[in-house]
């Protein structure tokens, strides 16, 4: 057993992340799979990495969605873990912002989170147990110029757990929010250098996060010893939103 997996009988579940084939989504991927999950991620393009299985799918398209999980289905089981991470961003600001600019990642971000959670939540009815975590980020609750759109669809969020958990929390279902700060991956990696300072200055912990610091964290919000949390929104973000 690797270091960091955990040591309890709530492994091998049918796990589905969605864009899980970079980034955040691939280290949260994989840190289901060391835990001896069955992991499938749903992807758009690029390549599927080995150990984990693979289905094509757009979120913003409930056909493909359905089709997606019926594969995942067949092959893993019923998804008892859903993590909602696919996302875009179209980063201007308001006045340059367009309608389209506003729909796009409100479809892709917030409505996408719950395509997904609609198709899953019926086996997980039946199941009687199930965990939703969806993937939001600091600037949803700290607010950001130049993302409006991504702030409304990662705010969204939190409303859309909290509901969930009021609705279908007594089945065994919890649904909780996870909210990254900034984190070391290529995007950031190529920042000028007074820009990453700036960054850095606000935050408190004076580093970036790593993918695997997120992914650990949703491991856990996803494991039995989590099962009395749900509708709770965690950050992980070096202390830069404390909270908000």
């Amino acid at each position: 057993m690797q270091d960091g997996q955990q040591d309890n009988a709530n492994t091998g579940r049918s796990v589905l992340v969605t864009g899980g084939n970079r980034g955040i989504g691939l280290a949260i991927a994989t840190a289901f799979a060391e835990a001896g999950d069955k992991v499938a991620i749903t992807y758009r393009s690029g390549e599927v990495p080995e150990g984990l299985l693979g289905v094509k799918a757009d979120v913003t398209d409930s056909a493909s969605i359905d089709a997606a999980f019926t594969e995942v289905e067949q092959q893993h089981g019923p998804v008892e873990v859903l993590v909602a991470n696919a996302g875009i961003n179209r980063d201007t600001l308001l006045l340059r912002m367009s309608e389209d600019d506003f729909a796009d990642v409100l479809d892709t971000n917030l409505t996408g989170a719950f395509r997904v959670i609609k198709r899953a939540s019926k086996g997980m009815i039946r199941l009687k147990r199930g965990r939703v975590v969806l993937v939001s980020s600091v600037v949803g609750l700290y607010g950001s110029p130049g993302q409006i759109n991504y702030a409304a669809s990662k705010s969204g969020m939190v409303g859309m757990a909290r509901s969930l958990t009021r609705e279908l929390g007594s089945r065994g279902i919890t649904a909780n929010v996870v909210a990254p700060g900034f984190i070391n991956t290529e995007m950031t990696a190529e920042l000028p250098e007074e820009t990453q300072k700036n960054y850095l200055s606000s935050i408190p912990a004076g580093r970036f996060a790593e993918t695997d610091e997120v992914a650990k964290v949703i491991r856990w919000v996803a494991s039995d010893e989590a099962a009395y949390i749900s509708g709770a929104v965690i950050p992980v973000d070096g202390g830069l939103g404390m909270g908000h």
